[in-house]
């Protein structure tokens, strides 16, 4: 390749991961907005408390259940379309969610849910889109910068929710109506996209390694694992969050507070994340993240002032940072592009999977665990041992493994 071609190709490169970073921050957030009001929301119309969080858990089992499908949509038509099909189901879901408020239907409100997974599982795709056109040493980098991006969407919708909440007769809807509006102006960043289409498997011939191989190969079962365990955590705590923030005694601006602070520390520290897997391995990253985890649990389970909350919510957000950043660069460098719609849509079929049990399990283990928001909080952080313990497990098991993996 001459100098010309390897220039041409570091600035596509750069000016697609620009591109996601925009996108990160401007749609990305719709996440933290739906995420502070949606339990809130959801305790509102449900007739039993349990389900207060099933609207948040519609969204994550959308997503779920969207990712292999946008993979390979991603994999035969391009990102563009991908992220296009996203945006559409956000205002969509956003719009039912408005429909479901003024008619005070909380099942319609879980279907809106439902499709604002599909967004979610869209963006969840931006970390990938950004190692399509970057080479090795750029990739950790370019997933890490792109997940910055979601330091001003942490910025913008915990205000944005503040602002709209009660801006109007009925709760929340103003919020779900910013919503449409943020999918609707976002969705014109993806013009700018430059990254072209990846070989596509026929029938007759399958490119690459099949599911089941893939997910025999350590690096990639193991990124799979911590991936899903990261995710499920940061989910099953953030979504308690609010409810057990206002149920001791707190207000709801206090509530988007600690989302916000919970956000910024999700992607504050994508902006070194990349630099650290470089200097000391992607598996140590993994590890301290793991760490920061369990010491967001402790920090919950020690009390329910408002500091512990702060604490252990900025905790819960670094880990998640280190945990998930670091296995999407272990997963982005074990796979071929042949197999990227593959892998990335089994990875994320994985992960979302986790994170539905999880966010299935928070709003019961929060309001049907004892009798007060002190005992469901407990309860929610004493569930984040088992998942540790996996993944955890997982990792011991890699770093047994022949060098030659």
């Amino acid at each position: 390749m001459t100098d010309a071609a390897l220039t041409s190709d570091r600035s596509r490169a750069r000016r697609n991961v620009y591109v996601l970073v925009i996108a990160q921050a401007f749609l990305g957030a719709q996440m933290s907005m739906i995420f502070t009001i949606a339990g809130l929301a959801g305790q509102s119309l449900a007739s039993n408390l349990c389900f207060a969080t099933l609207p948040i858990s519609a969204t994550v089992l959308g997503s779920m259940l969207a990712a292999t499908p946008l993979s390979a949509a991603m994999q035969r038509y391009g990102r563009r379309a991908g992220f296009w099909i996203g945006t559409g189901a956000g205002a969509l879901g956003a719009a039912v969610g408005a429909l479901a408020l003024m008619q005070q239907n909380f099942w319609l409100f879980v279907a809106g849910g439902l499709l604002t997974g599909v967004y979610q599982s869209s963006q969840g795709f931006f970390r990938f889109a950004a190692t399509d056109t970057a080479d090795d040493a750029f990739k950790p980098k370019a997933i890490s910068y792109v997940l910055a991006g979601g330091l001003a969407s942490a910025i913008i919708g915990p205000q944005l929710v503040k602002v709209t909440s009660q801006a109007m007769v009925v709760p929340f809807l103003g919020t779900y109506l910013a919503v449409i509006a943020i999918n609707l102006i976002g969705s014109v960043l993806f013009l700018f996209l430059d990254i072209p289409r990846p070989p596509v498997s026929t029938q007759d011939h399958l490119i690459g390694r099949s599911r089941r191989e893939l997910l025999k190969t350590p690096r990639v079962a193991v990124a799979i694992i911590v991936a899903m365990v990261s995710y499920a955590l940061m989910n099953l705590v953030m979504t308690s969050t609010p409810l057990a923030i206002v149920g001791c005694g707190f207000e709801q601006n206090t509530a988007a507070d600690v989302v916000s602070a919970h956000v910024l520390a999700m992607f504050v520290p994508s902006f070194f994340t990349g630099f650290l897997i470089a200097r000391f391995g992607v598996e140590r990253i993994m590890a301290t993240g793991l760490v920061i985890l369990a010491a967001a649990g402790v920090t919950g389970m020690m009390g329910v002032d408002l500091e512990n909350f702060f604490l252990a919510l900025v905790l819960l957000g670094v880990g998640w940072n280190f945990g998930f950043i670091g296995a999407t660069a272990m997963l982005a460098s074990a796979h071929a592009p042949s197999e990227r719609g593959r892998v990335q849509g089994m990875n994320d079929l994985i992960v979302f999977g986790g994170v539905t049990v999880a966010s299935l399990a928070s709003g019961g283990l929060m309001n049907c665990s004892g009798g007060s928001a002190q005992d469901g909080w407990q309860a929610v952080n004493l569930a984040m041992v088992p998942l540790l313990t996996l993944a955890g497990g997982a990792l011991i098991w890699l770093w047994m493994q022949p060098k030659a993996r």
